[in-house]
């Protein structure tokens, strides 16, 4: 595995070597925009590569071209004189992200990418690394990159601050809340960021401060193995991941958790599994068109689509997926590398997770979780679609919208849509939610003047959704399932459709129920807009649609494969 790893990683990363500046401190492969400046964009495409390097140099590897790149790119990036010089700060600047990688490598490999700097070169380092302490950064993960940054500070015997470190850390503190999990700041976001963030960052921090810090160490060392015990459940037994809320394009980052874990020698889970894991979910993003044609990564998820993508994704941002790659750090006689890669453990058909929010189940080996939607206000783009469907598949994906002025556009896929005036509105916000052993429910509302209970019933081999829905007007809905690539064919039957897969699996989707307003329901299928869909361009969406009149009305829908 470890020399599969290293191809990996370079074919990973050799592609982007061309598209560096001349003075080897900027890369950013493309024209497309985010919401920082360009210098911040090049600093970015500049740092996320060490995600992977830093673990690699730290093992053992040896790539001469890369080490003389890094030294020109911190030489020229922090030198005020430097035409690619990587600029100055404001509040919440994008620079203080990237600053994070370029402290992991000062504090793994400072053979690497300290020692070998010039006196100047390293004084100009630190002062642009101090920078983070005098200027604003978020109430969220954040936090750990004024930690990380601090911790490298010290260990060059740089001046630091022992107050941002305090700060930040008590504030992390904060955002604790039980069985590993962690909430992200105000936002109130429980996603990727729990394990490529909060808990990759605490085990960095492990790694360098378990003698000064030992019980905060011990404390974050724990909340991973309680954590691994619910993230397991979002792996497949393929290797894929439960496509769900934002940052997705950061693809195979989505394993980084048990990378750094590995790195850290922390068994969360035995060698052999976590081996297991990375290995499938690795070979699973190389079966799919995630590069350019010169090889680099695209924004997007199972094929380049600007569609799905945030405002802070500039054409650097997917190399945050280097994260996968912390395990590389191993030495070469470390037990890990003799272990024979193992399955997934044994995992229950279907499990609550209170405080990541989610109702998990697994059929068939892939992963289902239904979710009770976001009680907090919108904040990233298509945070409806990322954070609020009915239901995210590890084998489907789900879709974001073009608009909401036709159902191929909007392609509400696990979600009710509801057509008023010729326009499609769906769960944004939920006014409340409630999780326990076997369902999820919430109170929602569409649209003024209507309001809607749904409850999410697992069985063994799909779902059930009830809705109770409460109109001052006569409208129609359509009950949706999950988006199915359009080399499945549907076949409809009054009140049932029947999606048939290439591999001979078959799924449904039907009116369900005794409720009298439940009975008048149609089967349809919805051609989606092409590109709407993370992981398929092009796709189809079974629905179930209903007449709703003005009053109280019970609707049923079952989704369900055999």
């Amino acid at each position: 595995m470890r020399e599969h790893a290293t191809e990996l990683l370079v074919k990973l990363l050799k592609p982007t070597i061309p598209h560096f500046s001349p003075n080897q401190a900027r890369f950013c492969p493309g024209s497309s925009a985010a919401v920082y400046d360009q210098a911040a964009a090049g600093v970015e495409g500049f740092s996320r590569p060490l995600w992977a390097l830093v673990p690699f140099w730290a093992g053992g590897g040896n790539w001469p071209e890369m080490e003389n790149l890094y030294l020109n790119g911190l030489t020229a990036g922090t030198n005020p004189e430097n035409p690619e010089y990587w600029g100055g700060f404001q509040d919440i600047d994008q620079r203080f992200v990237e600053m994070a990688a370029i402290a992991y490598g000062i504090l793994m490999v400072p053979e690497k990418l300290w020692h070998p700097l010039s006196p100047e070169a390293k004084k100009n380092l630190t002062v642009w690394l101090d920078g983070i302490n005098h200027y604003a950064c978020p109430p969220c993960n954040w936090m750990f990159f004024g930690i990380l940054v601090n911790i490298a500070l010290k260990s060059i015997g740089a001046p630091y601050s022992s107050d941002i470190l305090s700060q930040y850390l008590d504030y992390i503190e904060s955002c604790y809340e039980g069985d590993g999990w962690y909430l992200d700041g105000q936002n109130g976001e429980k996603d990727y960021y729990i394990s490529f963030a909060f808990h990759y960052y605490s085990l960095i921090y492990c790694r360098f401060m378990k003698t000064e810090d030992p019980k905060r160490c011990i404390n974050y060392e724990n909340r991973a193995r309680l954590f691994a015990k619910d993230f397991i459940s979002w792996f497949a037994e393929d290797g894929s991941s439960l496509a769900y809320g934002r940052s997705l394009t950061y693809r195979f980052a989505q394993v980084s958790f048990f990378s750094m874990c590995v790195a850290c020698e922390l068994e969360v889970v035995p060698y052999a599994v976590m081996k297991g894991l990375i290995a499938r979910h690795l070979d699973f993003w190389m079966k799919y068109p995630i590069f350019d044609t010169s090889g680099l990564l695209t924004i997007g998820y199972g094929y380049s689509n600007l569609l799905m993508s945030e405002q802070y994704n500039a054409p650097g941002s997917p190399y945050w997926a280097m994260k996968a790659f912390a395990f590389l750090s191993l030495p070469k006689d470390h037990p890990f590398w003799q272990e024979e890669p193992a399955p997934l453990p044994a995992l229950p058909s279907l499990s609550s997770q209170k405080y990541g929010g989610l109702l998990i189940q697994r059929i068939h080996g892939d992963v289902t979780a239904y979710c009770g939607g976001r009680t907090l206000p919108h904040h990233h783009v298509h945070t409806e679609e990322k954070y609020s469907k009915f239901a995210y598949s590890s084998r489907f994906a789900f879709s974001v919208p073009r608009s909401m002025r036709s159902l191929a556009e909007a392609a509400p896929d696990s979600m009710l849509a509801f057509e008023i005036n010729h326009l499609f509105f769906v769960r944004g916000m939920a006014d409340s939610k409630e999780l326990s052993e076997d369902r999820i429910s919430s109170k929602w509302s569409p649209y003024e003047g209507i309001q809607v209970k749904t409850t999410l019933i697992p069985d063994s081999n799909g779902h059930r959704r009830i809705h109770t829905i409460h109109s001052n007007r006569s409208c129609t809905v359509y009950d949706c399932g999950f988006a199915f690539p359009d080399t499945f064919t549907a076949s409809i039957e009054s009140e049932c459709i029947r999606i048939q897969a290439p591999d001979g699996r078959t799924y449904f989707a039907s009116v369900s129920g005794d409720f009298e307003q439940a009975k008048k329901g149609k089967a349809m299928y919805i051609q989606a807009s092409p590109n709407t869909n993370l992981l398929h361009p092009k796709t189809g969406i079974p629905c179930i649609c209903y007449p709703i009149h003005e009053g109280t009305q019970v609707i049923e829908t079952r989704f369900w494969e055999e």
